[in-house]
Order: C-alpha cells, then sequence, then structure tokens
C-alpha cells in the first residue's frame, strides 16, 4: 500500500480536505462474482460494511463467501466527499479502508460475518494494522441497521471478555451507524484477483495468536 506520512488523529472538519462533487470512476461489474458493485441489488439482500486493515485482502475474505452476492472496497467515516486514495492516505479526510459486503442473510448470517472481521485482523491496534499505518486502518463495524447495531455491539463485547481471558489489550474497534461511504477507484476494486501477487499481509488470528470469536447464543 502507499508509504508516506501518516496521521494518527482523526481531522476536524476545518482540517480536512474538500473532496469533490463527482464520485470517482469505477467498473460496474465484480470481477470474481460477475455481480453489479452498485445498487440496486436483489431482493432479500442485506449490506454489511467493515474496515480492518487494508482493503484488498479483507475484500477477498467476504468474496469467498457462500451466501456473499457482491462486494466493494470504498472510503467511509470521514469527512470529505469523494476522496482519491492519495487524499485518504494524507489522513486529513476522516476515512477508513472500509469494504461492503452485500449479502444473503439467508444463507450467510451478519454473526457469520463479524466472525470473519474479528478473526482476520488485530482490533487491538488502534490506527494501525500491523505495519499499514494511519487512521485509514482502524478497526471499525459500521452498521446498516439497529439489528446489526446490537448484533455489532454484543460481537464486541463478547471479544473483548475473550482478549480479557488472554490477558490482551482491549480492542479500540468503532462501531458507526451514521456515516458516508464512497466507492474506491476502478483499481483497488478486487484487487488481489486482478494482482494474484499483491500485497496481503496475515493479521488472521493463526498468525497474531489472538482468540478465536467465540460463539454468540
Amino acid at each position: 500500500m502507499l508509504r508516506g506520512k501518516h496521521k494518527l488523529k482523526l481531522p476536524t472538519e476545518e482540517e480536512a480536505l474538500p473532496g469533490r462533487s463527482v464520485p470517482l470512476k469505477m467498473e460496474a461489474i465484480h470481477t470474481v462474482l460477475k455481480t453489479e458493485l452498485k445498487p440496486p441489488y436483489p431482493e432479500g439482500t442485506d449490506i454489511a460494511y467493515f474496515g480492518m486493515g487494508c482493503f484488498w485482502g479483507a475484500e477477498k475474505l467476504f468474496w469467498n463467501l457462500d451466501g456473499v452476492y457482491t462486494t466493494a472496497v470504498g472510503y467511509g467515516a470521514g469527512i470529505t466527499p469523494n476522496p482519491t486514495y492519495e487524499e485518504v492516505c494524507s489522513g486529513l479526510t476522516g476515512h477508513n479502508e472500509l469494504v461492503k459486503v452485500v449479502f444473503y442473510p439467508a444463507q450467510v448470517s451478519y454473526q457469520e460475518l463479524l466472525k470473519v472481521f474479528w478473526e482476520n485482523h488485530n482490533p487491538c491496534e488502534g490506527m494501525r494494522q500491523g505495519n499499514d499505518i494511519g487512521t485509514q486502518y482502524r478497526s471499525g463495524i459500521y452498521v446498516s441497521n439497529q439489528d446489526q447495531a446490537a448484533t455489532a455491539q454484543a460481537s464486541k463485547l463478547s471479544y473483548d471478555s475473550a482478549l480479557r481471558e488472554q490477558q490482551r489489550d482491549l480492542s479500540t474497534t468503532e462501531i458507526v451507524d451514521q456515516f458516508d461511504f464512497y466507492y474506491a477507484e476502478e483499481y483497488h476494486q478486487q484487487y488481489l484477483a486482478k494482482n494474484p501477487s499483491g500485497y496481503c499481509p496475515n493479521h488472521s488470528c493463526d498468525a497474531t495468536g489472538l482468540p478465536r470469536f467465540p460463539d454468540i447464543t
């Protein structure tokens, strides 16, 4: 991913870059799934958003799940409208790198998506993920409705309990229910399908030694 100076503090509205009114250009069809990246989506689907470090590897985790209709990457939960990748990396947009997951809840539950989220990044590192440092790599769950919000909060409590049992730092994961999402540039979409040997660090619990996500009953 792009290296350079990274900010570890979110900007104020006065500090944030102005952005632009026109969305960035991107393709319409998923490279792997051959489904639409933008709405409208089929009846019976729901949408989830996750921030878990570099969005290239994170997106691949979700497009490989049965029951996922489509995935896309973008920037969200910040201030600057329609930011570019370089602007996000400056730390002056407030945005996080997000994966958008459109899924069929009848085939794959939101809790199953959360399991992928918790077990495939380190949620305890604040404004970084491994060697990727900056506010755009923070851990976050971005919910689309109240049911998701309740499930996400319960999952965070459950995972923090598992971390506490290992005497680990608790998660710094943010859970946000009001945010804007802007699609990233075309070359970022399904990046690892287009570039199979591309940058994809392993932040799974097997690599980090962090606990697996406990079942919520």
